[in-house]
Parts: C-alpha cells; structure tokens; sequence
C-alpha cells in the first residue's frame, strides 16, 4: 500500500492509467449490469408469457376431460386423473412441465384424494401465498419461484395454478410447474460472456490509454530528467527533437532555454572568477603597504607623549583604523578562501567549554552588565577545528554585546549523543522580519552607524555560516524587535556524523517571534 501511494504522487502515467481502469470498471460493470438484467428479464418474461398462455390451455383440456366423465361411463375418474398427471410426457414442440394437483379445504375438512404430482415434485413446496390467490380469485394465478423435489434437489421454476372441479363436486387447484432450467443456462452463459467482455474491454482500455498516453508522457519525463542533469551541472545535455508537433516545439525551447542558461551560467562564473581573484589580489597586494604603515604607526604611537593633544589624539585615530583595515583584509581574505572552495578544516580534539571560555574572557571587559552561563556539567570535547569554532563564536558574543543594549547575555552549551550546540542569547534590539532575510549576507547592516560606532564590516555572520557548514553543522538564529535575539551553532562531535537533533532549540519560547531563520549546509 505504500508502494502504491508513492507511484501514484510519483508517476502522472501511474496516475492517469490507474484512474482510467477504475473508471471503466465503474462504467463498463453499470452497463454491463444493466444489459444483464434487461436480458435476463426479458427472457424470463417471455418464458413466463409462454407458460401462463400454455397452462391456460392445458386448464381448459383438463376440466373438459374431468367434465365428460360425468356423460361418458368410458371414462373413469381415475385414469383422467392420471392422465392429467402424466403431462410430463411430452413432444419435441411442448415445454418441460410438472403437475401438482391437490385439493382446496372444503369447510376446513381436509379435501386430498386426488392430490398428485408428476416428477417427484413436494407438494407441499407450492407456495401457500400462490395457492390463496388461486383459491381466491378462481382465475390463472403465476408465480416465479422454486421448486423442490423430494429427493431434496431444487429448481427455479414458473408456477401456474388454477382452480378446477373434479365431479361430482370437490374443487380442487391444479399447477403447472414450468421449469427454467434452460432459460438460467442461457441467462448464466450471457452473463460469463458479458463478464468476459468487460475484462478484456477494460483491458484494451487500459493498454491503449498506456500506449497513447505514455506517447505524451515520455517526452516530460525526459525533460524532467534532463532538467536534473542541467540542476546538478551537466549544462551540455538536450532534449531531442522529432517531428513538428507540440512536443517537438516543446523540445526546442527546453533546448533553448538550456543554452541560454549555459551562457548565463558562464557569464556569471567568469564574473566570479574574475571577482574573486581581484578581492584576493587586492587582500595580497594590501597587506605589505598595510605593514608597512602599521610600524610607522606604532613609531609615531611612542612618540605621541611629546605631542600636543591634537597630534596625539590623532596618531590613536590611526592605530585604530589601521587595526580595523587589518580585520577588514583578514576576513576579504577568508571570504575568498570560501569562494574558491580552498578552506580546509585543521581538526583536533578540543574542548568545547574552554573555548567559549576564553571568548567570553578576551571580548567581555565590562562591555555588558552581565553575562550569564549555563554549561552541562560533563566536559564537551569535540574533533573540530578550533580556529573557525572561536571565530564563530567570537563573531556571535560580538554581536550580542553589541546589540544587547546592557541587558545581558545567556550563553548556554548543550551536548547530545551525535553533536553539541551553543547558544547566544541577547535582550537587546532584536531584528525585524524584512532585517531576518539579509541577516548572513555579506557587507549587510541592519543599522549602519551602529556598525560603523562598533566598527564591524558586516562580514562576521556571512564567515561564521560558512564555517558552520564546514563544520558540517548549522548556525540558526530567532529574533523579535525589541525582544533580542538567540543564535544557535550546532556541529557534529566527529566529522562525517550528520546532525540528527537540535540539543538548543533556537526559539526560547519566551516571546512570540516576528523572525525565525534557519541557516544549514544546504544553503547558499
């Protein structure tokens, strides 16, 4: 039943023929049920017109023997009796019949003389309800029935009864039992033939809505295969093209669409390329006239005791913005390293708390009023590479004082069985649903001159992310305005482990959130 359900979300050609075979049994078995029983009741009326004519006859003959017995002494009671009970010997011409004749209650006194049948038929199976309308009416009366023989067997049958009056005057009720033995035959071989029709005209159904429909669907499928290959970087494969119908016109724009989205696509990685290479060229080329200012800054920062204030709060100015523009290099140049797919991890055992630690220990320096820890109580050791874990984690305790408005911070440090996590959690300004969507985007501010006071390049959290996913991991982060915000690292303990839990759940669950992002290795 599975298999079943995912055919048919998986497959139109499924879909489409098994919806055509439930359908033409539904028509097919109605129509076929409504010829049956046309058929078969228009043979069981006939027969019955048949029978109710022929007995009307056989009455007549009946009573007028039982009659002349009154003015012919040749004829003795009995023998007509018998001889009306031996109907069942029969012409080529005649119908199969029985006879039952048994006698009506004459002032609730049994009346059975003569009572009779032919061909070991049960009497007492003439219906009792067949046998008051006859008693009752005095006319032909029918029924269509069974009947059964005393050797237990029984038989569909068309029962015609009558009232008749054996002399001198005892009223009896004769019936003529017409057997439908053949007309059931012939009604249960039009039914197997019907049967046998619908199948195979649901079969054919079915085969030639396969073969008709699969003339439409194989060339989607084929599309859609090859839109695979294009999606995972085989831009050179094409549909081909036959014919000059729609699906060939269908075929020539998918081709065309394809070179169209090869060229762009190599447009834009030359453009790459080219970008790259000038930011790494740039961060290079940078670092050694960097180096240069940067001693004879620090030259000029020894001497600024002899300087007037005005000189001395500028050689200050210069020594910091030259550290900021060292930081500005550094991370262009990791970015680049990311771009070019050459960074690689330097793993070692590392613990975990320690790290978060000293972070906490080289960015605190009564920047914020209170930072709050809560560790588990086991040591959380982890194969990673301690380097991009503390770069992480600096940018996000960075981040937290910097927004956190002197509210606090909560950092908490969680461990399951496959993978750690830890959490920054500020009070501070939050950000908004439209800030939550540029959030890891590279040289993106939510508030400029803050950044610019702090002295961010709004590169931190677009690095972290990509350190996180190199880890293998995932960096999520919950925000509301003016409620703070909660960012959340979690990587596997060893390389090559995925992540199968969240230890910190990114939303604390203390406010309703106006943002929730979750940032993982497969975004871009």
């Amino acid at each position: 039943m599975r298999w079943l359900g995912v055919k048919w979300r998986s497959s139109i050609l499924f879909r489409v023929i098994s919806t055509t075979f439930l359908l033409s049994i539904i028509l097919i078995s109605l129509v076929g049920s409504i010829l049956f029983i046309q058929i078969s009741n228009g043979i069981f009326h006939e027969k019955t017109n048949e029978s109710v004519s022929e007995a009307q006859s056989l009455y007549e003959y009946a009573q007028g023997q039982l009659d002349a017995t009154l003015y012919l002494p040749s004829l003795k009671l009995p023998v007509v009796v018998n001889r009306i009970l031996q109907a069942s010997d029969l012409t080529v011409a005649t119908t199969p019949r029985e006879v039952v004749l048994v006698g009506s209650p004459v002032l609730h006194r049994s009346n059975n003389k003569y009572d009779g049948a032919s061909g070991n038929v049960d009497i007492s199976s003439i219906p009792q309800s067949l046998r008051a309308s006859v008693r009752k009416s005095g006319l032909a009366e029918w029924l269509r029935g069974t009947i059964t023989f005393k050797d237990g067997t029984q038989k569909g049958a068309i029962i015609v009864g009558h009232a008749v009056e054996i002399p001198p005057q005892s009223p009896y009720e004769l019936y003529y039992v017409f057997l439908l033995t053949e007309q059931q035959t012939i009604v249960d071989f039009i039914g197997r033939l019907l049967a046998f029709a619908g199948f195979l005209l649901i079969f054919m159904i079915g085969g030639i809505s396969w073969y008709v429909i699969r003339q439409a669907i194989n060339p989607v499928r084929d599309a859609a295969e090859i839109a695979e290959q294009l999606t995972a970087g085989d831009l050179n494969r094409r549909m081909h093209v036959t014919g000059q119908d729609e699906i060939a016109r269908l075929a020539i724009s998918f081709n065309e669409m394809a070179v169209s989205m090869q060229q762009q696509i190599s447009r834009l990685e030359n453009l790459s390329r080219l970008q790259q290479r000038f930011v790494s060229d740039v961060s290079h080329e940078l670092r050694t006239p960097l180096t240069t200012i940067r001693m004879a800054s620090e030259v000029i920062a020894e001497s600024k005791g002899k300087m007037d204030p005005a000189a001395a709060r500028s050689a200050e100015l210069l020594q910091s913005q030259i550290a900021r523009f060292e930081s500005l290099l550094t991370d262009l140049l990791e970015v680049s390293r990311f771009d070019a797919s050459a960074s690689i991890l330097e793993l070692k055992e590392t613990d975990i708390k320690g790290l978060v630690i000293q972070t906490i220990d080289q960015l605190h320096m009564g920047k914020v009023g209170d930072i709050r820890t809560d560790f588990s109580d086991r040591a959380v050791v982890a194969m990673v590479d301690p380097r991009r874990i503390e770069r992480i984690l600096r940018n996000l305790i960075s981040n937290a004082i910097d927004h956190s408005e002197g509210k606090g911070i909560d950092i908490t440090i969680r461990q399951s069985e496959r993978e750690f996590a830890v959490g920054v959690r500020d009070y501070g300004i939050g950000f908004t649903e439209r800030e939550s969507e540029r959030l890891f985007d590279r040289f993106w501010r939510a508030d400029p001159s803050r950044s610019r006071l702090r002295g961010g390049t709004g590169l931190g959290l677009s690095i972290a992310l990509d350190d996180a996913k190199l880890h293998q991991g995932t960096l999520k982060a919950w925000g509301a305005p003016g409620k703070g915000a909660n960012f959340v690292i979690t990587v596997p303990l060893a390389p090559g482990i995925p992540i199968q839990g969240e230890p910190i759940p990114v939303n604390p669950s203390v406010e309703p959130s106006t943002s929730f992002l979750a940032f993982d290795e497969d975004d871009v």
